[in-house]
């Protein structure tokens, strides 16, 4: 004889409702998170830029903002609050520093730091990524100067000495005159990225560098591999 209880269908919809909530909770605070540092990016364009000299691209602190979305955001996100904010740039909101927006911006000589900023962002979210959950200081500084100067002047300089018509070796050379404040924002980046990641862990899952080896390990920690301190 058939139990009545045997043949009571499981609560699917109960034990369905967290599984398929979680995706849309995430989903939400991620478009949260790029919203804000985009937000912040923009915010960081009110001081105004210095210009100094006949340089062609103005010094501003948007590029901090840069590297706080990609210390803080990860690869992806922070990649994405900086696709975010160049798209509304190019709707012809004012954002970046003086005030300037819309289309005519893309055609300067600012431009390839503006792409820039998509490669440095995620340069050091996917670095931030395998540095934690310790994020040792040293590391962080070296990885953050990285995205934040290398990445960002590869792509930035060689636009502006095409986009200006002078050798890529003079363009790089006037572009020295950004280093002091970009090495800065670096010690900025790095510090406040130390204290955001001890007070909200998870913000970034940690990730093991590409060549660390996982043959060996007994594999119960998804921690970057390296040596305990």
């Amino acid at each position: 004889m058939t139990s009545a209880h045997s043949t009571t269908p499981p609560d699917t919809e109960s034990n369905a409702t967290p599984t398929a909530a979680r995706p849309r909770r995430s989903s939400a605070r991620d478009l949260a998170q790029i919203a804000v540092f985009a937000a912040l990016i923009a915010a960081l364009g009110l001081p105004g830029a210095l210009t100094i000299g006949g340089a062609a691209v103005p010094i501003t602190f948007q590029t901090l903002g840069v590297m706080l979305a990609g210390a803080i955001l990860g690869a992806r996100k922070g990649a994405l609050s900086v696709l975010l904010f160049i798209a509304l740039v190019a709707a012809g909101l004012p954002l970046l520093s003086g005030g300037r927006g819309g289309l005519s911006v893309f055609v300067g000589p600012s431009v390839g730091y503006l792409i820039g900023w998509l490669l440095g962002a995620a340069v050091i979210g996917w670095a931030t990524a395998r540095l934690l959950p310790r994020y040792p200081i040293a590391p962080a500084l070296a990885w953050t100067a990285l995205g934040g100067i290398v990445a960002i002047y590869l792509v930035g300089v060689p636009v502006m000495a095409a986009i200006t018509d002078i050798p890529v070796g003079a363009a790089l050379l006037g572009s020295t005159i950004y280093l002091p404040g970009d090495l800065a924002k670096v010690v900025v980046t790095v510090l406040v990225a130390k204290g955001v990641h001890r007070a909200w862990p998870g913000l970034i899952e940690p990730r093991s560098w590409p060549w660390a080896s996982r043959t060996g390990a007994s594999g119960s920690e998804p921690t970057p591999a390296g040596p305990a301190a």
